[in-house]
């Protein structure tokens, strides 16, 4: 079984945030949460991969979005988010078209939802983090891990070869606010990303499957 196959045009139609965009996703595993997906301990799978397919599981249940918590921080990100898309294309010369959620071409129940997409093969991913984040990433130059598998996840979905990190904080001086790093496709990671996520989603059809059984309930 495939997913359904949604061309850019189409992604576009739907804005991030928007009452279609969260019937678009409910229920479904997302790239922005992979890091969730594969987390793990020395005795075995992270809590917070346990804590997501709950979340997925009620989604499915009840047909309603589940409300995550958002911080000053995130908050923060979120409406700086606009200002560092300016800035990028600014910089880079880039047309970055915004999307809403891009369901995976070969994985039912997987997509993502992208900061922006660049031409036929790139994309962007931008981080309005707090200052002392933005400034370990200015001194180390480094990609931090869960970003690179979401961005990887991101190319899993959308299929495109390359993916900017940005970086973005305007309380710095000028010179020191914008961070952009290329990170190259990884079908070596991606393939596994692709086989925990496939595995993931099994184990949660099982678990609804089994409350089925259990108590009477449906489930898409």
């Amino acid at each position: 079984m495939t997913a359904d196959i949604l061309y850019p045009e189409e992604w576009a139609n739907v804005m991030q945030g928007s009452d279609e965009w969260k019937a678009a996703r409910l229920g479904k595993a997302t790239a922005s949460r992979t890091h969730d997906i594969i987390a793990k301990t020395k005795s075995g799978w992270g809590a917070s991969r346990t804590n997501y397919m709950a979340k997925l599981i009620v989604e499915r249940l009840t047909g309603t979005p589940t409300v995550d918590y958002v911080n000053s921080e995130m908050q923060w990100g979120t409406d700086k988010e606009p200002e560092a898309r300016m800035e990028y294309q600014l910089l880079t010369g880039f047309d970055v078209q915004q999307v809403g959620f891009v369901p995976h071409p070969t994985i039912p129940m997987f997509g993502c939802s992208p900061d922006g997409l660049i031409g036929d093969d790139g994309g962007v991913e931008i981080k309005c983090p707090n200052t002392a984040t933005h400034i370990e990433t200015l001194l180390t130059k480094i990609v931090p891990s869960k970003h690179i598998i979401q961005i990887q996840s991101n190319m899993s979905c959308t299929t495109r070869k390359w993916w900017d990190f940005v970086s973005y904080d305007p309380r710095l001086p000028e010179r020191m606010r914008l961070f952009i790093r290329r990170v190259e496709r990884d079908e070596h990671q991606i393939k596994y990303l692709e086989k925990c996520t496939m595995e993931f989603l099994a184990e949660l059809t099982g678990k609804l499957v089994d409350l089925e059984s259990l108590y009477g309930v449906t489930h898409d």
